[in-house]
């Protein structure tokens, strides 16, 4: 996860533009975005947000174009009252760094301390947790709040899952730099091959990714197969054939609100059953282990290789049911 670089912001084409001028073009709908976040709290102007949903809207537009209901659409899902505490806090809203530093600063060294397996009190889990204040402010580039960690969240994720996976990389990202030491200081003592001349790009990719990938599709799968089939073919509809809220409203016999709030809660559970079932490890049916408790920060790194350049086939974990229609017109309580 670089967060050294803002790509969105060097993100201006058609698309992006569309999305700017799609949200121009409904003030309404920006002023009910703007209410449900609570932002005049913070005392953020409607011109500062309406600019933090473009710019989380490009950078959704720059992976493919979205109609206007899909757009909506996405914006209902964003975490509202996160991204304005946030958005506050980038822009040095004094109240807003009181009550965040107030409501999370435990939560980030528990955080930690999940993350190096140590008491939430010691000092290397309050060392990590603290050294995030400064790149949340904006000091560790030197440039103020235009340099703040917070101008990444867009609030698609909810503000803690978003920090505790900054953690995570922040400790990960030690372990590597403190290994690419190890091995400089073995060239340098000529017990080794001397990889300085290969210069950076020749820098090996991860060599468990391919395993943390494998990791998380297996406990995507387990976690799907113990969803309700009507919970299942709502996931399958959305992800698998890509249909609208309007039309698996229409197939489930649903009003479009009722899915888009189940999809939420389904896809809350599945998140964490994920989560869990990493954490926890897989066995095999005789009881033996097949994939061991992963840690915090490997958790983690499974979501983000799994996000990334590496497909994972919708169409095999969602198949058809076997008797179409037969969720159809079914509605869960």
């Amino acid at each position: 996860m670089d967060m050294g670089k803002d790509p969105e912001s060097r993100f201006v084409d058609a698309k992006g533009m569309g999305a700017v001028q799609a949200l121009k073009d409904r003030p309404a709908l920006v002023d009910s975005l703007y209410a449900q976040a609570n932002a005049a709290r913070w005392k953020l102007t409607r011109e500062s947000f309406a600019i933090v949903l473009e710019r989380g809207a490009k950078k959704l537009l720059a992976s493919g174009a979205l109609s206007p209901a899909q757009l909506e659409e996405y914006l209902g899902t964003l975490h509202l009252e996160d991204l304005a505490l946030a958005s506050a806090c980038a822009e040095g809203c004094e109240a807003a760094w009181e009550h965040f530093f107030a409501t999370y600063r435990a939560y980030l060294r528990a955080a930690a301390a999940a993350i190096l397996h140590c008491k939430a009190g010691s000092a290397d889990a309050c060392d990590l947790a603290d050294s995030l204040f400064s790149e949340l402010y904006g000091l560790a580039g030197g440039k103020g709040t235009e340099r703040s960690l917070f101008r990444y969240f867009h609030g698609r994720s909810s503000l803690k899952t978003w920090l505790r996976a900054i953690l995570a990389q922040r400790h990960i990202d030690s372990i590597r730099a403190g290994r690419r030491f190890e091995e400089l200081a073995e060239d340098e003592t000529g017990d080794g091959p001397s990889k300085a001349l290969f210069g950076a790009q020749m820098q090996p990719a991860d060599p468990h990714r391919e395993c943390y990938v494998a990791s998380f599709t297996r406990a995507l799968q387990t976690a799907l197969e113990r969803l309700e089939p009507l919970e299942k073919e709502r996931l399958r509809l959305y992800y698998a054939e890509e249909k609208t809220l309007a039309e698996i409203g229409h197939l489930l016999g649903e009003h479009e609100s009722s899915v888009s709030r189940r999809l939420d809660r389904v896809r809350r559970d599945l998140r964490q059953a994920v989560e869990d079932i990493l954490r926890q490890g897989l066995c095999a049916a005789n009881g033996s282990a097949v994939q061991p408790g992963l840690s915090e920060a490997e958790i983690v790194l499974c979501f983000e290789y799994s996000a990334g350049d590496t497909p994972i086939d919708l169409q095999k974990l969602l198949p058809r049911p076997k008797s179409p229609g037969s969720t159809a017109g079914k509605r869960t309580p």
